[in-house]
Order: C-alpha cells, then structure tokens, then sequence
C-alpha cells in the first residue's frame, strides 16, 4: 500500500481516465475489495491504542428492534426466539433479522454507481447470496482497529451561534466538518474514522409513534452536504469511514442543485430515493464506509466533559459471506 503522500488526490481521482473519474479503484492495489480500509494499518492501530487513558469503554451500538417500526419502512421488526433440548439447555435464533435495521455499517455491496457499478468494477452477477466479492466478510476477517474521532456538530454550531434542526435537511459542509474538527481539536489523520453525532437518533427514540409517523409525513434529516467539496475532505484526509447518529449519514432529502442527480433515473418501486445520494460515489467509487444510526450520546457527553475527542475505536462486523451490511459491534475505548 502506497504511503499517504504518494496516493492521489480526489482531484487527481477526478482526472482519471484508466477508471471511473472520481474513484479509487485499484489505488489500494489491483484488485483491491476493501477500498478505504487499505487506509488502516499497524501503524493506525498502535497510535489508537496508545490514546487510551481510564480504559472506559462505550457500546456504540443500539439494540436490535430500536428503530422500529423501520425507518426505511422495508424491514419487519426481528423476532428473537428461544428453544431447549431438555430442561437444563437454551438455545436462540432470530427471524427477519435484518442487518441493516439499527445501528449498522454500510459494506461495498450496499451501493452500486448507476453508471460504473460496483466498487473496483465487480460485476452485478458476483452480487449474489453466498458469493464473497465485496462482502461484508472481508470487514470482519480485517476488523476495524483505529482512531475514531466524534465531531459534535450540535456542540460545535452552538458555539458559533447556530442551531442543528433535526428535522429538515440541513447540510453539513466540508467547511462545517473543517470547523468542528478544529472546535474539538482534532487534526485528521490517516486511517481515522469520523463518528458524526447530530443528536438525531436521540431524538428520534424520544418521540411517540404518532410523532414519529408525523415526521415521516415531512421526511428531513441533517447530515453532510452532497458535494464534492466533502467527498474531498473525506478522501483527502485518509477517512477509512464515516459513521453517525442518523439514518443515513447525509442530509436528506438531497440537495437538487448538487449536480449528483440524474434527472432520468427512474423513482424506485419501493424504499428510499437513492438518486443524488453521496452513499454511490463514497461506496462504489471510494469505497469509503458509511455507518448509520450509532449510539454516540454517551460518547459526547465523555468527550466534552474531558475535552479528549479522540479515541481508540474497534468495530468487527458479523461475519456473513457475502453480506451487504452488518452491525458494526463497534466500541469506543478513551
């Protein structure tokens, strides 16, 4: 893997003519299935163990059946079930276990480019149950042992005499993320990955069903700016991933004057509109990670109460060959 100063810019991946402009592919190597991870190594793993003080551990996953009914509303809640052999013995299983349905990592199957297809070119075919191109496995066997690094954005913007509204689209920018980077300070590294708190899980939870339902009638999260102006940063700093406390990371509905949108594109037949979304150029052209709906209150509330934003962070994904998502079983240790 090339050292960082040897590696492209995003302006260099955007003059690409020997692979999709915009992409990684085979920046990591030929071949490469796990994009952005290549960004993480010994080296990453040595200075985020070397960050931890109290050895205070926080769970940055919800539980399964948090968010529903499902936010998506293509998910049916999962059933947990319990059976004996004989009246010393347990055993479990889940139905409709859905691996995207709470907290969750994004794998590089989750998403494919309209045009291009899926990360480093893998063909729609090897997209399959029980194939291992892109799947999730390959997050598992690696593991994700690294810095994490939260940007309280609610935190941040206050201090500027702003507001986070948890209920429109309220984009984020590369300048927003610059910001709150150096209000905490942080100064990005490679291999880093970016924890986004916004508070809007928190919130979400705290309301009623009937509230709920109300929300989903005017739909609008904040998230970061669809722009290549964040796509930028992210890849420019070395970002491994980019996890946060809200459904889908980037504000929502998408902005219509981004230029990501494809005017053509047909609307889907059910589930969320994808068109303009940062989710196909961060995962199928990057392979950059996204993590939707982490726990990170009680993270915030450690981090402003020590001023230390920083943390060694451990996520080991299930591991499902060929899976497309999973939840991340991810741990912050300050």
């Amino acid at each position: 893997m090339p050292e960082l100063a040897e590696l492209p810019s995003y302006r260099d991946l955007l003059a690409r003519t020997d692979a999709p402009a915009g992409s990684s592919w085979n920046v990591f190597g030929e071949g490469d299935q796990l994009g952005a991870l290549g960004f993480i190594g010994p080296e990453q793993a040595v200075h985020a163990a070397s960050l931890v003080r109290t050895g205070r551990v926080f769970d940055l996953d919800y539980p399964i059946n948090a968010f529903v009914p499902s936010i998506a509303g293509t998910r049916p809640a999962t059933e947990h079930r319990i059976f004996a052999n004989n009246p010393n013995h347990r055993d479990d299983w889940l139905d409709s276990f859905y691996l995207q349905s709470t907290s969750q990592i994004d794998g590089l199957r989750h998403m494919r480019h309209p045009e291009h297809g899926f990360y480093g070119g893998v063909p729609d075919a090897a997209i399959a149950e029980g194939t291992p191109d892109l799947g999730i496995q390959l997050l598992a066997e690696r593991g994700i042992v690294t810095r994490g690094v939260l940007l309280d954005m609610p935190r941040y913007l206050e201090s500027v005499g702003r507001r986070l509204e948890l209920d429109r689209n309220q984009a984020i920018t590369a300048a927003d993320l610059r910001g709150a980077a150096a209000f905490h300070g942080v100064v990005f590294r490679r291999g880093d990955v970016i924890l986004l708190r916004t508070g809007w899980a928190e919130d979400w939870l705290g309301l009623t069903p009937a509230q709920q339902e109300a929300r989903k009638a005017d739909w609008g999260t904040p998230g970061i700016a669809q722009s290549h102006d964040v796509l930028e940063l992210l890849w420019d700093e070395g970002i491994a991933m980019i996890a946060s406390d809200n459904a889908g990371v980037e504000a929502f509905p998408v902005d219509p004057d981004s230029g990501f949108i494809d005017p053509e594109e047909p609307l889907p037949e059910r589930g969320p509109i994808h068109n303009g979304m940062l989710h196909r150029p961060l995962l199928a052209l990057l392979g950059i990670y996204l993590g939707e709906l982490w726990r990170l209150d009680g993270l915030a509330e450690a981090c402003a109460a020590d001023g230390r934003f920083e943390f060694l962070l451990t996520s080991k994904p299930l591991a499902v060959p060929g899976g497309v998502g999973s939840p991340p079983n991810a741990m912050a240790v300050k």
